[in-house]
């Protein structure tokens, strides 16, 4: 799920994607990059890299293939060329300004300020300086949602920076003549570049060495889905077009090469791209378009408000009661109204949840490249998951050895060759004794695509750092345990290759002596892979070296006993869940056809000798079953996918709970091919092959499987069953590691690779876990956190702020009674108490029960739905509202103005009443609303903490994993801005505010607990009866 952006921010020299928002037009990417590309075509016109011949590369670049730079020259071409690392973009300041002024709601701010400005002059007959407060503060709140919205932009781009140090940069070069892992940073024109399947280029690189299967995939830079050949001489005279240079941010799928690094940084292509190419655009993620929906329907609301007592005051008012509401006094109701309506406080509760998971995720070594990725995680229902690096350490280690009909321990086989070496000593002068074991060796060495990093040569076997995929680096340790792999490696010489891929199984090597003739074309075959697949190639076995009669190795048919034998052997193995290899060979000779890889195919499908079994052992990761057991009750399904074979699966399955019952599993026969009403069904184990020739209605029944295992998948099988499961709507998250794993994680819901699996699988997924497979319960819970504390900042707004400011202006218009909420008051609620205590709850911790409720269905589980609608305006906004209305009415009672004497009256009081008097009794009523309404929301806040739970089981105090002691200073704050706005006298000569007598302080604390105590029984109730009225129509 890449999306629009920078190709170096797409494609940074770590060749790794991050972004906090990433887009999704990637078809307006493409034309981007195709244009500048043109325009780049004259810059690329002079380079000559792909026409010269390899001894015409190396002679400028002063380098020899098998020697690379020395540290001097490094150090020498860094000074020249600079770090290899793209230049950033201009930061667009201007813009970023203009963002944090109008971005959110502060246009409406602006324009309400400056309409209020209006009002206080010229239309103020006279100026009242209310009027010009009120215009000041809402001045003052643009400024600071700006100054904040910059805070929150520097904030967000803290963590992301950080996340971006925690991620591997690394490549493979070959520096004083050996490989070393190094940074991409450290890349310099001259280096000799290793690269293998999955591998993304780190710099623009010319090939002089590539495997007959080496494709590279360029979608990101032409668009195209076919993958193109690696080669060595130039297919075209175009630059951009000639298959022999990789460029930076490409990707090999399949094959390996080696290649000369010619450009760097900003000399790269895409760095030459990247000075053409515009600023990206990033599109709205799903939350943010809720929030959109949410706050479109309530300005259409508002808007349809504002219009109607704009024409009720036009139509009548001004006409009947030409001296009840002016101009200036209409702006001041209506502006206070759509104010109040506006959720302020929204946007910033948003950003803030979001930089608050960004640090958790940091926390957790999370790499989420989108928002929608967080927002996704929290609706996931199934998690198909790799079983090799991802379930397990992708630590392997060959614990078993089988040849020549007898099983062997690495250390067994160590003595043994120690035996055969002594005795091959004693007897130099005669024939020296070949034996299995030492042609075990030799092919586990030979057809071997991992090497040992010449860093880590030092340290013992174990210890050694290898580059390579997790199986090739312990067949590489047990063949350098049983003799020198460097020594072994220079006495032969690779002539053809085939890499191991997740269809064919097995990788395929011809080697030759090195001290062989050049014009003898025979060779031997080496080849290693999955039993099922090689063991019916072969016919004939290395004989048993041990037996008196033959103290030489020789080559016997492969009996059917025999044959048994070693299914019997693989099988066992595969019951204690290791992964089975079989070693083969076979004496051929040099392809000759223009099509040597198809030549090689053929030579290998018949005629192999059988040379030994290696039992590799992968333990699941420790943490695995309990975090599937937390994903089980969080109603998520996680299901193992794997091209291992199904007795291996099936226990490492049965180890990490997926599995909870190996007497449940069923096999394809349980999937009738007639729609039936089956009852729930617990387990089941399927292959590849299996899954092809599944009906529809099968398929129907096996997404009712609460445990699922499919084994021997390939990569075509593993995205088709990630479609199928879509396609019956459930989100479905995939997880991987490898290059076979990239389409699954692609077209999943969220793709979620490990940090330390292949940069194309990386490249595919929307989230990264670069430490271990139990940060996704963090990454699921606060995926549904913040969807929960959202819904929370809403409903808390919307009570007090757009219910019970809305109707003193209604009353005030349609029933002719004095606004008992003044604008002004209005507009503290807004932008100062309750925007502080909803930001507060931006910081809630998960509830306790958060992992044990099923995941939110998307389509129907919107962020504002009609219960909370329900339970905001007539639960809670219908109280709070009601009660300020009674203290105030009441204090206006006990002070001689009753209900009766303003009732439609419209300004035309009896003539006992004085209507000065009845003004300066309204505006102290208001100021009773006014800390009615806010000491009530205080209480409001500590109920809407929790959906279900007891503020006694989820408490705000005392308990550091369910606290939230923001929620103090934001009450402490409210309590001040009411000393501040109706104690402070210079503040009540300006705006009519009157100081509260203390009984009015106690009744809005009685109110307060009710309000709470109400809610507590609401909540009970929906514990007791999950099922229950409450239960159904609870937000």
């Amino acid at each position: 799920m890449t999306g629009d952006c920078h190709p170096e921010t797409a494609l940074p020299i770590t060749y790794r994607t991050l972004s906090i928002e990433v887009g999704e037009a990637q078809s307006k990417k493409h034309e981007a990059v195709k244009r500048a590309k043109e325009r780049a075509d004259v810059d690329l016109a002079g380079l000559k890299w792909h026409t010269l011949s390899t001894e015409q590369l190396l002679r400028p670049l002063s380098i020899t293939l098998g020697q690379g730079l020395s540290p001097e020259q490094v150090t020498r071409r860094i000074n020249e060329h600079g770090k290899n690392k793209i230049t950033p973009p201009p930061s667009g300041l201007f813009g970023k300004l203009m963002g944090y002024f109008f971005r959110g709601f502060g246009s409406i701010l602006l324009v309400a300020s400056i309409l209020v400005f209006v009002a206080w002059r010229p239309l103020g007959n006279p100026p009242a300086k209310a009027n010009l407060a009120l215009a000041i503060v809402l001045l003052v709140v643009f400024f600071l949602q700006a100054a904040f919205n910059a805070w929150q932009d520097w904030s967000s781009a803290q963590v992301m920076a950080s996340i971006g140090t925690m991620l591997p940069d690394q490549c493979i070069a070959i520096r004083n003549g050996s490989q070393a892992s190094i940074s991409a940073v450290d890349l310099v024109p001259g280096d000799i570049i290793i690269v293998k399947q999955g591998n993304k280029l780190p710099a623009d690189v010319r090939f002089v060495e590539a495997s007959s299967d080496a494709m590279f995939d360029r979608a990101i830079l032409t668009g195209e889905s076919d993958p193109c050949p690696a080669t060595v001489e130039a297919t075209e005279n175009n630059y951009l077009e000639t298959h022999n240079i990789g460029m930076q941010g490409t990707h090999c799928i399949s094959g390996s090469c080696i290649g000369i690094c010619v450009a760097t940084g900003d000399n790269t292509v895409f760095g030459r791209i990247a000075k053409l190419t515009n600023d990206p655009k990033t599109g709205m993620t799903p939350l943010q378009r809720e929030i959109l929906r949410f706050v479109l329907i309530i300005t259409v609301f508002i808007t349809c408000v504002v219009v109607l007592i704009v024409v009720l005051w036009a139509a009548g008012l001004r006409r009947d009661y030409p001296n009840w509401i002016d101009v200036p006094l209409l702006i001041v109701d209506c502006v206070p109204c759509a104010v109040a309506f506006i959720p302020e406080g929204l946007p910033i509760a948003l950003t803030t949840s979001l930089t608050i998971v960004a640090n958790i995720m940091r926390k957790n070594k999370i790499l989420c490249k989108s928002l929608k990725t967080v927002e996704t995680l929290g609706a996931v229902l199934i998690i198909c998951s790799d079983k090799t690096g991802t379930l397990t350490k992708n630590s392997m280690v060959v614990t078993d050895i089988y040849a020549a009909g007898e099983e062997y321990t690495p250390e067994a086989a160590r003595d043994l060759m120690a035996v055969i070496r002594s005795e091959n000593n004693i007897a130099a002068l005669s024939k020296k004794r070949e034996d299995v074991m030492e042609t075990l060796q030799q092919l586990s060495g030979l057809c071997n695509a991992g090497e040992f990093d010449a860093a880590t040569m030092h340290l013992s076997v174990s210890d050694r750092k290898v580059n390579g995929d997790a199986t090739d680096q312990a067949i590489l340790r047990l063949s350098e345990s049983l003799g020198s792999v460097a020594e072994l490696r220079q006495n032969w010489k690779k002539v053809f290759e085939i890499a191991f891929n997740s269809k064919n199984k097995f990788m395929i090597r011809l080697m030759s002596p090195s001290s062989q003739d050049p014009s003898n074309q025979h060779t031997m075959l080496l080849m290693k892979g999955a039993p099922d697949i090689v063991l019916p190639r072969c016919n004939t076995i290395l004989g048993d070296p041990a037996r008196p009669t033959n103290r030489t190795l020789g080559i016997l048919p492969l009996t059917e006993a025999q044959t048994q034998r070693i299914e019997q052997t693989k099988d066992d193995w595969s019951r204690q869940g290791k992964r089975v290899i079989l070693l083969a060979r076979k004496k051929t000779v040099v392809p000759f056809s223009s099509n040597p890889e198809k030549e090689v195919l053929v030579a290998a499908r018949q005629g192999l000798t059988f040379v030994g079994l290696l039992g590799i052992v992968d333990l699941p990761r420790d943490e695995i079953p309990s975090v599937v057991n937390i994903l089980r009750n969080a109603s998520i399904r996680i299901f193992m996918v794997t091209g291992d074979f199904k007795l291996t699966a099936q226990v490492i399955a049965e180890q990490c709970g997926i599995i909870s019952n190996s007497a449940t599993v069923e096999d394809i026969t349980a999937l009738s091919r007639e729609t039936k009403n089956q009852p729930s069904r617990r387990a089941i184990l399927l292959s590849g092959a299996e899954l092809m020739i599944l009906s529809e209605d099968q398929w129907d029944q096996l997404c009712q499987y609460e445990e699922i295992v499919f084994v021997r998948t390939t990569p075509e099988q593993k995205l088709r069953i990630v479609k199928e499961f879509q396609a019956r709507d459930n989100i479905v998250g995939m997880t991987g590691d490898g290059v076979n794993d990239a389409p699954s994680l692609k077209a999943a819901d969220i793709g979620i690779a490990m940090g330390s699996g292949s940069d194309i699988a990386i490249e595919a997924a929307d989230m990264v876990l670069l430490d271990s497979f139990a940060a996704i319960v963090a990454a699921v819970e606060y995926g549904r956190l913040v969807y929960d504390n959202l819904k929370k900042t809403i409903l808390y707004l919307l009570p007090a702020r757009s219910f019970s400011e809305l109707w003193p202006v209604v009353t005030n218009v349609v029933f002719g009674i004095p606004q008992i909420l003044s604008s002004f008051l209005m507009i503290v609620i807004c932008c100062f108490t309750d925007c502080a205590a909803a930001i507060t709850l931006a910081y809630e911790k998960p509830e306790s029960d958060l992992m044990l409720r099923p995941p939110r269905n998307p389509k129907k589980n919107r962020l504002v739905n009609t219960r909370l609608v329900f339970h905001a305006y007539f639960v809670v906004g219908l109280l709070e509202c009601f009660l300020s209305f009674a203290m105030a009415f009441w204090y206006m009672e006990r002070r001689g103005v009753p209900f009766t004497a303003m009732w439609l009256k419209f300004g035309n009081y009896d003539a006992q009443y004085d209507p000065d008097y009845i003004i300066r009794t309204t505006n102290q009523a208001s100021s009773i609303y006014f800390v009615t309404l806010v000491v009530m929301q205080l209480f409001d806040l500590l109920a809407t903490r929790t959906r279900r739970l007891s503020i006694f089981q989820q408490p705000p105090i005392f308990n550091k994993d369910m606290q939230n002691l923001l929620l103090f200073p934001a009450m402490v704050f409210a309590i001040l801005v009411i000393f501040v706005f109706c104690y402070t006298p210079a503040v009540q000569r300006a705006l009519d505010t009157t100081t509260i007598p203390v009984e009015y302080w106690f009744f809005p604390v009685a109110f307060g607990i009710g309000l709470l105590a109400l809610d507590e029984t609401r909540k009970w109730a929906i514990r007791t009866w999950p099922h229950g009225l409450l239960a159904k129509v609870a937000w």
